[in-house]
């Protein structure tokens, strides 16, 4: 049986396939068409899931999207009303879009297909579960659990913001909700913007601009008290209750009342692109602060609710890596299991999951130990021909290695020399991280990695921090983890030997200088709260980006290295051959290596392409 989930029209639009209950392909539709977070309908997603199985639309048994359109029109509806006469323009602008498309979901896909397959004379059945249920299957189906605690936290679905349910075999059962306009991820969001960082896309930003602020500062004890008492009102079971005098997301494209919140924080909300001061950095940290407790008092809750020994998650706010480091040291639950594409685009994977399991009743097979995401390895892959082809087109100086051994001793080499490499291998991530075949690798023990990466190839602010790759088997060795973390999905403390102690008056230094004092012997990777962001690789599910790791290892001593997306700032993580080539010439990387072909930057020839990254991507 072939199963096409698809997720589209809010944000991260995206594809998979499944065949007889099992992951063979998935992709984003941004990847191809180059627009991040595009929302569009996931036509190039879907031919490649397509014509990754060898099979055509015409083979397919169902197509299943996310969530349920008619319900989540229904909630607009009645909030447009119960918030009427405020919200008037938002209307007219969203209503005459919902009447015309969004209301006739199953002709407009149906349309969508038959553009895909001109021919299509059978239309495949149009299944369309709930929001967060899709949320749920996404996390425990492919999870190695056989039962499970879920929980699932965004922005809003239909009208849940947050569940928490129960996973047996191939039975999830809702045992709690929380209601739109309350959610954990439309605050975190609002403090997105209030802070000049993009919504749906700055979160990233602020939970990295979080560990500057100063955790004593009277200020911020400040910012976190109004958010408590002004704000919100926190449940014991990690429910909230939000003061909406504060917000206007739930009528309006802009989150918050500013002069209310001006009057609250004492300051105007940051202009975007504009200097980052104390008090934005205090007021990051105390947002991070109020979510991390939030969502570890969810975790209770759902412990309670279930009594199980195993924890998995999904939502938008599943990303917070912060908040679920914080549940992992917690010892709520044994283990935990986060869904690498854990927002939008990974509801896409859980629509197809729940017509295999619950509509069709098909029994769950668990993997065991290992889950069934095939370590997110599951966009396309390109041969050698298409990089060839790259190579004439752009009269492209190169060398091919014979083997992959000498290819990686070679890397290896240059990273610790410092340089910066672009490494582009095999099948493109499945979710928003780069997990060592799309992306940018350096030294993390060079002090001037960190600003070298942000400020010469990722273009982006200085203090946005950069992720480690280790060796799985050597994690223990540099981070405090007790548990895998393949999909770079959780932040763990740098171990205490490695650290170097920070001076009495740190708190009072300029960003700059707090962002460049060295603090482990990890340099590039150690936040100013000594955490990282760990990816674990493992040789079963890469075993060529482990057999770098260990090159560098033999080398160095050190199993581990800098590991950042493939793109710039504001542009997708590249999917093709071409777009590989293109990023390395727009930066400052110093080697390109794409599959065995080794490419030096100053032997190519200039860079004669007249377009600007910053004006063909907005900025994130």
């Amino acid at each position: 049986m072939n199963i096409i989930g698809i997720s589209a029209f809010y944000h991260d639009s995206a594809a998979v396939i499944l065949q007889d209950g099992a992951i063979t392909a998935a992709a984003q539709e941004e990847r191809f068409t180059r627009r991040k977070h595009d929302l569009s309908f996931p036509r190039n997603a879907i031919k490649f899931c397509l014509n990754f199985a060898g099979i055509g639309i015409e083979d397919i048994d169902y197509v299943v999207f996310y969530d349920k359109p008619l319900i989540k029109f229904e909630r607009l509806i009645e909030t447009y009303y119960v918030f009427a006469p405020r919200g008037i323009l938002s209307f007219a602008k969203a209503i005459p879009v919902w009447i015309k498309e969004k209301l006739f979901f199953r002709d407009l896909i149906k349309k969508e297909l038959k553009g895909i397959s001109v021919d299509l004379k059978k239309m495949p059945e149009l299944l369309f579960p709930e929001h967060h249920l899709s949320h749920a299957a996404s996390a425990f189906y492919p999870s190695p659990f056989y039962e499970a605690a879920i929980l699932t936290v965004d922005g809003v679905g239909e009208w849940a913001t947050t569940t928490i349910c129960h996973g047996l075999g191939k039975e999830i059962k809702i045992l709690k909700e929380m209601a739109f306009p309350h959610s954990w991820g439309l605050l975190y969001s609002a403090f997105t913007y209030y802070l000049g960082f993009r919504v749906n896309s700055g979160e990233y930003k602020l939970m990295g601009l979080a560990p500057y602020g100063d955790p004593d500062a009277k200020e911020t004890q400040r910012f976190i008290k109004i958010i408590k008492e002004q704000l919100i009102k926190i449940k014991s079971d990690g429910s909230l209750w939000m003061n909406m005098k504060y917000f206007r997301y739930p009528y309006a494209l802009q989150t918050t009342h500013d002069r209310k919140w001006e009057k609250l924080f004492g300051f105007q909300r940051r202009i975007p692109e504009s200097e980052i001061t104390q008090t934005h950095m205090n007021l990051a940290y105390s947002i991070q602060n109020v979510t991390e407790k939030g969502i570890l008092l969810l975790a209770e809750e759902a412990k309670r609710l279930t009594d199980c020994d195993n924890l998995v998650m999904a939502g938008g706010v599943a990303l917070n890596c912060v908040g679920n480091g914080k549940i992992a040291k917690s010892g709520i639950f044994n283990n935990i299991w986060i869904q690498p594409a854990a927002g939008d685009a990974g509801g896409a994977l859980g629509a197809a999951y729940t017509c295999w399991h619950i509509y069709e009743g098909k029994k769950r097979v668990v993997a065991g130990e290992e889950d069934a995401m095939k370590g997110a390895y599951l966009g396309p892959e390109f041969d050698r021909v298409e990089i060839e082809r790259v190579i004439r087109k752009y009269r492209a100086p190169c060398k091919e290695f014979e083997d992959y051994d000498r290819l990686c001793q070679t890397v290896a080499r240059f990273i610790d020399g410092g340089k910066i490499i672009g490494w582009y291998q095999g099948r493109m991530e499945w979710g928003p991280r780069a997990l060592g075949n799309r992306s940018i690798i350096g030294d993390a023990r060079n002090p001037d990695m960190q600003k070298r990466l942000n400020v010469k190839i990722k273009f982006r602010e200085s203090f946005r921090p950069f992720a480690p790759s280790v060796l799985s088997e050597d994690a223990k060795e540099y981070f405090e983890l007790n548990s895998a973390s393949p999909y770079m999905l959780l932040v763990a403390d740098v171990v205490k030997k490695r650290r170097k102690s920070i001076p009495s008056e740190f708190q009072k230094l300029s960003l700059k200088d707090k962002l460049y004092f060295l603090r482990s012997d990890l340099p590039a990777i150690t936040h100013l709260n000594y955490s990282a962001r760990v990816q674990t690789v493992h040789q079963k599910t890469n075993p060529l980006y482990w057999k770098l790791l260990k090159s560098f290892k033999d080398l160095t001593g050190y199993g581990v290295i800098v590991n950042t997306s493939f793109n710039v700032r504001g542009e997708p993580i590249v999917c093709t051959p071409e777009d590989a080539y293109r990023c390395f010439m727009r930066t400052e990387m110093d080697f390109l290596v794409m599959g065995k072909f080794f490419f030096a930057k100053q032997e190519q020839e200039k860079w004669q392409e007249t377009d600007n990254w910053r004006e063909e991507y907005t900025l994130d």
